[in-house]
């Protein structure tokens, strides 16, 4: 079944046993891991968690199945996690939906999914799984997201803080979180001891680089040239800007390449579908469908998307990933043309 923000998170509070699977696609990876992490926090500090790759469920489909209705070894709670899912993993969803029993939970992090894709059709149709689309805040609902994440850190947005920061972490929650994080620590805030977020908090310590400036960073990465890339990075780094954001930036850049080239392989004609592009990407854009094929496209969006998820995890190396993928984006880029 389809649902929103509300309906997922009140079925993963309540436990809801109705619900053998959460499947959560959209480009907005960060979203889609804190509701995963919020299925975590239901289950209990105790809880087993069972991590599966999509390969491991593509070559071993009924390994879901069985697992979702195994008991843990020491007794405790137990819920599934799934990484990158794409429709690889249709055939253990449909197991799994299909199964006589399944007592553990199953929350499936699919960045790359489409709604037309068959593994969110069969979530929508399925009673016992919940589709949620994850897409990244704009505008006024970034700057929402940041007035609340900033409440939770004991501080007050004013003026155009919440925008600010909206703007500076491209909408990315975690980003925003760990902006935010530092702020509070730098203002002595807490719940307990709310404190103003004001302009000058942010110039001292946030890093609060605009999309017009990353952009440079991106263009010089699709054009393909990795010399100009390497001091548009340093500069970034130089400038304290999370990896995360410019890699979300890289991802819709290239998404919307790979759509505007498949319009034209439909028929359309590249000069209107240009047209529609913002006009300051309108010359870059021209030139990468030039140079881009869909097969390299979906290769660049996946290392982006992999090295994303890296950076998420514990003990990485963070800004090198992210720069490494970005200058293997430009590489490619290169030797296409």
């Amino acid at each position: 079944m389809k649902a929103n923000a509300n309906q997922i998170r009140a079925a993963i509070d309540a436990a809801s046993p109705d619900i053998r699977l959460y499947l959560l696609h959209g480009p907005d990876e960060s979203g889609a891991q804190e509701i995963a992490a919020r299925l975590a926090r239901t289950m209990g500090p105790d809880a087993e968690r069972v991590d599966f790759e999509p390969s491991t469920l593509k070559s071993n489909p009924g390994r879901l199945a069985d697992e979702a209705a195994s008991m843990s070894l020491f007794g405790s709670a137990r819920h599934i996690r799934i990484s990158g899912a794409g429709d690889e993993c249709l055939e253990a969803f449909t197991l799994l939906l299909d199964s006589e029993r399944a007592g553990n939970p199953v929350v499936a992090i699919a960045p790359s999914l489409k709604a037309t894709s068959k593994a969110v059709k069969l979530a929508l149709g399925a009673a016992r799984a919940m589709s949620f689309a994850c897409y990244l805040p704009e505008g006024g609902d970034a700057e929402k997201l940041a007035t609340a994440i900033a409440r939770e850190q004991g501080l007050r947005t004013t003026g155009d803080t919440a925008a600010r920061l909206a703007n500076a972490t491209g909408g990315d929650r975690a980003v925003m979180t760990r902006e935010l994080e530092k702020l509070a620590l730098y203002l002595d805030a807490s719940p307990e001891r709310p404190r103003e977020l004001d302009d000058a908090a942010l110039d001292d310590v946030g890093a609060d680089l605009g999309d017009s400036e990353m952009s440079r960073a991106i263009d010089a990465a699709i054009d393909g040239r990795p010399d100009a890339l390497g001091s548009e990075l340093a500069r970034l780094e130089e400038a304290g800007v999370s990896p995360i954001p410019v890699l979300r930036q890289l991802v819709r850049r290239l998404m919307t390449l790979a759509e505007l080239q498949a319009e034209i392989e439909a028929g359309a004609s590249p000069g209107t579908v240009i047209e529609r592009v913002f006009f300051r990407e309108r010359a870059s854009t021209g030139r990468a469908l030039r140079t881009w094929s869909a097969p390299k496209i979906s290769e660049a969006i996946q290392r982006a998307r992999l090295a994303e998820r890296a950076i998420m995890s514990s003990a990485n190396a963070g800004t090198v990933l992210a720069q490494s993928a970005i200058v293997a984006v430009a590489r490619m880029a290169a030797r296409q043309r």
